[in-house]
């Protein structure tokens, strides 16, 4: 692979609240320290419930945008210090499995979407089974699984 193709790579991970995220993430940047590339981290919150007022709506909406924006600030610090690289900071708004298969139609940058698989053998979650299931012919960049359970020797193995 050329040096620009590694340089221009962008590694996906989905920042949603499962423990599994912190997995997909750390694959995601070994993988940019040990091949090059960026991470990207999407972060999609959902939409304000529709009120009477419309600036309660309005404030829960920005509410929700500043926790997305302070969590994704804090991952960000963990991927620079890692990476050595700043990530592409992304938050959208509605479902995410909707907002993720728009995000890799519309952005030709990412290369390879990173999640996790739960450790606790609870199945693959929501996500991963409708990307794998009737969503999957949708996709336009690989996908990689990264098994829960991978301890940190066998992660450093497999992303050299």
């Amino acid at each position: 692979m050329a040096e620009a193709e590694r340089r221009d790579r962008v590694f996906l991970v989905v920042v949603d609240d499962s423990p599994e995220r912190q997995i997909a993430l750390r694959y995601a940047c070994l993988r940019v320290r040990h091949s090059g590339g960026r991470v990207a981290l999407l972060r999609v919150v959902e939409p304000a419930e529709m009120t009477e007022w419309a600036g309660v709506g309005a404030m829960l909406e920005e509410e929700r945008r500043e926790d997305a924006e302070k969590l994704l600030s804090g991952l960000a610090a963990e991927v620079q210090e890692i990476t050595g690289g700043l990530p592409i900071l992304l938050i959208r708004e509605g479902d995410p499995r909707d907002e993720l298969l728009a995000l890799l139609e519309e952005d030709p940058r990412i290369s390879i979407l990173v999640l996790a698989a739960a450790a606790a053998g609870t199945g693959p979650g929501p996500l991963i089974q409708a990307l794998v299931g009737r969503h999957g012919a949708r996709m336009r960049v690989p996908m990689t699984i990264v098994p829960g359970g991978l301890s940190e020797q066998d992660m450093q193995r497999v992303t050299i």
